[in-house]
């Protein structure tokens, strides 16, 4: 089988036999999240002299042969080591084994952390430094932030040199109001920040996003999103959450949209809260009864995104179209793409960043405004139109469906928004009617 040179400025994800071509370094982190490893690659000065950083994306690191010559290469000349897995030893089972088989014959200190803020026993055995040790590193990178990147790496130097450790990892929010330039976010400082710019009666478009673009500074779509919306006339209302299944997060926006309504919100975060095929969980995005249109920040790159003839690949399709849809979310469309165009040669690794395209984000700042007044027009001012579909069958039905009664079901939705205040004509069998 030949192995692939991992190229410069590119983004590579398979499970292909790939040569990262790293030299050895001091300190070794692999992890799969690109917004980690941009948040370490901007801290990296904080090493100062004498200790060198390398980075790897696990992505890359899929087939056994990529992980034989990456240990090889690269990680058995390593300091230190630190993994960080989400998923648990299933999800990289061939990865772990070789690392620590790495570790244990050279005597490098390795750490095997969880992936996300839940802990994983089962990794601890894979890991030859303190339960101690182990705890530290993996709060930093869970808290996130430029500081705690910082932090991070500093207490990766004291472990290898022995110096004094610096401060614990200082807490970042689970969830809470944010604006661009602000250096750590805090609620009573971003509350006040987003007051001092809404505009009065100005509709209020709330942007949900993932608190880990706040955490690696990777907020570049969420500012678009902000500057198209303020053209459109809208308040821009940026909400980052952990999750959309986490307590905290939830309990945060509920308090949040209290305080201000929104009248559309866009959300950026994937997966569903429903499940598909169960029972419809309402969620606290629409609580107030805003629509919700779902943006994407896509994984893939612009370039494979225009030359795919299906355009998302099928991990977007699945994060951000079929499960935001169980949820009743409504598509609008992409507004961001990844982009690996700088290869930093300080951690000689690809940094992925999310760039954004302004003519997407003003077509999804249309679609909200458009939204947003509708949410503002009383019912009886809306005209709503009923489109059914005409199949050239040899009854020529309108709206033909095999075991469904068209027809009968049309009404019922004319009735039901006859209720809620909508102007629907005579329904009766001999009135004027609307089918």
């Amino acid at each position: 089988m030949h192995l692939l040179l991992a190229q410069k400025g590119t983004i590579a994800e398979g499970e292909g036999a790939v040569d990262l071509g790293q030299t050895p370094g001091d300190i070794l982190f692999i992890s799969a999240a690109d917004t980690e490893l941009a948040s370490l690659a901007a801290a990296t000065d904080a090493l100062g002299s004498g200790i060198s950083l390398r980075l790897a994306n696990l992505m890359q690191l899929q087939h056994p042969m990529s992980i034989d010559t990456y240990v090889e290469r690269t990680a058995r000349h390593a300091k230190l080591i630190v993994v960080r897995i989400l998923g648990g030893e299933s999800y990289w089972p061939y990865g772990v084994e070789a690392l620590h088989a790495a570790a244990v014959s050279h005597r490098i200190p390795l750490a095997v952390l969880p992936g996300d803020d839940r802990p994983d026993p089962g990794l601890g055995r894979f890991s030859t430094i303190s339960p101690e040790d182990r705890e530290a590193l993996w709060r930093y990178l869970v808290e996130g932030g430029a500081d705690n990147a910082t932090g991070f790496l500093s207490c990766c130097r004291a472990l290898i040199e022995g110096g004094d450790r610096p401060p614990e990892a200082a807490p970042l929010l689970k969830a809470g109001l944010w604006w661009a330039g602000m250096a750590r976010p805090t609620m009573v400082d971003i509350d006040n920040a987003w007051r001092s710019k809404a505009g009065e009666g100005r509709p209020v478009a709330a942007i949900c996003f993932y608190r880990a673009l706040v955490q690696s500074g990777q907020t570049a779509p969420v500012e678009a999103l902000v500057s198209a919306l303020e053209t459109e006339g809208l308040n821009p209302l940026p909400v980052f959450v952990s999750s959309l299944k986490d307590p905290v997060s939830v309990a945060t926006l509920e308090a949040i949209f209290e305080k201000t309504s929104p009248d559309i919100v866009l959300n950026a975060t994937g997966f569903a809260v429903s499940a598909p095929g169960g029972k419809r969980r309402p969620t606290v995005l629409e609580q107030r009864g805003a629509v919700v249109l779902q943006v994407i920040f896509s994984g893939s790159t612009a370039e494979a995104w225009s030359g795919s003839a299906q355009g998302l690949s099928a991990r977007d399709l699945a994060m951000n179209v079929a499960l935001p849809e169980v949820d009743g979310r409504v598509l609008s469309r992409a507004v961001s793409f990844k982009s690996a165009s700088r290869f930093d040669e300080r951690v000689e690794a690809n940094i992925v960043t999310h760039e954004p395209m302004a003519d997407r984000a003003a077509f999804v700042a249309k679609l909200a405004a458009n939204w947003a007044r509708l949410r503002r027009t009383s019912p009886a001012e809306r005209r709503v139109a009923i489109v059914l579909s005409n199949y050239p069958n040899r009854d020529g039905r309108l709206g033909n469906g095999v075991g469904l009664d068209t027809p009968a079901g049309t009404m019922e939705v004319l009735r039901a928004m006859r209720e809620a205040g909508y102007a629907v004509g005579d329904l009766s069998a001999d009135g004027d009617g609307l089918i």
